[in-house]
């Protein structure tokens, strides 16, 4: 009895067995791929690799950096705004600027006051005083005069009638009022010739020091502002209120060093690829008459025909995709500049690495 189901056991493990063997045996078929991998779309066409760009008639995306350092109080501007050439996108701390050209102001406005105030002499009411001392200092030679002649008529009559020392502090009095007339004259004259020409040029001399110090603070003041150098669209924005940064930009927790504190793109109706020629291939390029691209987006069975800009005619090391030079090798490669137009359809943004061929018409 126990052989009998020792072997039923034992041909129920076999028969397991061999359907697992059967059943795992068998091969699934596999999957369709996502998308197709990017294949040469010309007989003798290259390979190379490529970062997608705002397109501008020069160089890359517009980085702004601030030319003053300070901490941001206000931003603007966000990623994705479409700007206008001059619209403000942040703002640095500026009160301690602002204070100082307040009081460049209020300087230049009292030296300008009074260059003015020397430009309008004499002023009416001075010359008035001036002339009533005129006639004051007359009245008194007038007085001293007939106390004078009075003294003199009666010591000629009666030398006895006057004494000596009388008589000469009569004629001192006269004297004295007389150096007083001259004296008022005089003051009348210098309070009707109004200020001096040499003050003058001092006091305009002294404005227009203070007039330009003000300027120079003022458009110091304006570039706490970062405003939009041209028309285009807000790529990034590297800070928030409350950061510091300065004129070598915004400091990057997770890469470690300074980036721009904006990056702005032109229009997007046109993007531009910028591809990098390996230096052993620069020889097969194609005739800048017969040159002609694709690019294949990573990811997706997207294909779009480029158009050739310009040929950067610089052999570069290749670190622009990592931003750091870490190839034991140098290895150097040709920047080429293509451009599109951005499809309706098609999500593709300025930084996106894409693979592109570069064949001959």
């Amino acid at each position: 009895m126990n052989n009998k189901i020792i072997f039923g056991l034992a041909g129920a493990g076999v028969l397991f067995a061999l359907v697992s063997a059967y059943i795992y045996g068998q091969q699934k078929p596999p999957l369709p791929p996502v998308f197709s991998p990017p294949t040469n779309p010309y007989a003798s066409g290259i390979y190379t690799n490529g970062i997608v760009e705002s397109y501008q008639g020069s160089g890359e995306n517009i980085n702004l950096y601030p030319e003053v350092a300070g901490r941001v109080a206000q931003v603007y501007a966000h990623e994705g705004d479409q700007v206008k050439a001059g619209q403000p996108l942040a703002l640095v701390d500026d009160s301690v600027q602002q204070a100082l050209v307040a009081q460049q102001l209020h300087q230049a406005e009292a030296a300008q006051s009074q260059l003015q105030e020397l430009k309008a002499e004499p002023r009416k009411e001075a010359l008035d005083v001036a002339a009533a001392q005129v006639a004051q200092a007359q009245a008194s030679v007038k007085t001293a005069d007939d106390a004078f002649e009075k003294q003199q008529h009666s010591y000629r009559i009666d030398a006895r009638s006057v004494s000596k020392d009388a008589l000469d502090s009569a004629r001192d009095a006269l004297q004295a009022a007389q150096a007083n007339l001259e004296y008022a004259r005089r003051q009348y004259a210098l309070t009707k010739a109004g200020a001096w020409v040499y003050d003058i040029h001092n006091q305009e001399a002294q404005y227009n020091a203070l007039e330009q110090a003000y300027q120079s603070s003022n458009a110091l003041l304006r570039k706490f502002t970062l405003r939009a150098p041209a028309d285009g669209v807000v790529l990034a924005v590297n800070t928030t209120p409350g950061s510091y940064v300065s004129s070598q930009g915004a400091y990057d927790t997770y890469t470690q060093g300074y980036g721009p504190v904006v990056v702005m793109g032109a229009s997007q109706d046109y993007l531009s690829v910028r591809c990098f020629v390996d230096e052993i291939l620069v020889a097969r390029l194609p005739a800048v008459d017969h040159l002609r691209a694709q690019m294949s987006l990573r990811g997706a069975d997207v294909k779009i025909p480029l158009e050739f800009v310009r040929i950067q005619p610089y052999v570069t090391p290749k670190i622009q995709l990592s931003d750091q030079r870490l190839e034991r090798v140098d290895l150097r490669v040709l920047p080429v500049i293509f451009r599109f137009r951005k499809p309706a359809n098609v999500a593709i943004y300025p930084g996106q690495q894409v693979d592109v061929y570069v064949g001959e018409k």
